[in-house]
């Protein structure tokens, strides 16, 4: 399977495509063809045909795509089959309802559990995975060879938390503390998430509107 100089964009189109494969999966569906796919995604056919025509050519003239075939090449591509161990480093209110909305196993994670400082949720569970002390972090992560750790801690003590993955050999930190994190020349990958991003993105959309509509009065 290809991958050269796929862009950072098709690569964040990926996950999209995915999720429209499973729900169309879900109805029974077995084909679709890319301009049935690009109206129901906002996206034209040509889009989609360049985007997968990254990774290979999946589709057959007139035919379109299988979606069960289109679903397996994609989770392929996003690793999802590689059984990525993860964790969770902060067991509070967004790590808890992460863990309890995000099914790690169905999408192809191998989920080893939470950490945390609280002493009353040290040693109890969300949704059947075990909390840990976070001051066994660091021997978790080496003992277990860990590649993901979920950050959901406060601010003030990311970076420290940071520093101890980074340690102990994390390979990857799915970063949601809304602050910036140092990994030096590491080589771990962080993928940032700022809720706040999305919410400015919409009030810009709603502003534009607003602003068309006050012009056209």
């Amino acid at each position: 399977m290809k991958r050269t100089n796929v862009s950072n964009n098709v690569i964040r189109r990926l996950p999209r495509y995915l999720r429209k494969l499973d729900d169309l999966a879900s109805k029974g569906e077995e084909r679709i063809s890319s301009d049935k796919l690009g109206r129901q995604m906002g996206l034209t056919p040509s889009q989609i045909r360049q985007d997968f025509s990254c990774f290979g050519e999946f589709g057959q003239q007139g035919y379109g795509y299988n979606i069960d075939f289109l679903r397996r090449e994609i989770g392929q591509i996003l690793g999802t089959y590689r059984g990525y161990s993860a964790i969770l480093v902060g067991a509070g209110n967004l790590g808890t309802a992460l863990v309890q909305n995000f099914d790690f196993i169905i999408e192809g994670y191998a989920f080893l559990g939470a950490f945390d400082i609280k002493p009353e949720v040290i040693g109890t569970q969300i949704d059947g995975f075990p909390i840990y002390d976070v001051k066994e972090l660091r021997s978790f992560v080496r003992e277990h060879k860990v590649d993901i750790a979920i950050l959901t801690v406060p601010r003030h003590v990311a970076q420290e938390l940071t520093d101890t993955l980074a340690e102990a050999g994390i390979r990857a930190i799915w970063n949601f503390t809304n602050t910036e994190l140092d990994v030096g020349d590491s080589g771990i990958l962080v993928e940032n998430i700022h809720f706040s991003d999305s919410l400015l993105v919409l009030t810009y959309h709603l502003a534009q509107l607003d602003d068309r509509e006050k012009h056209d009065a």
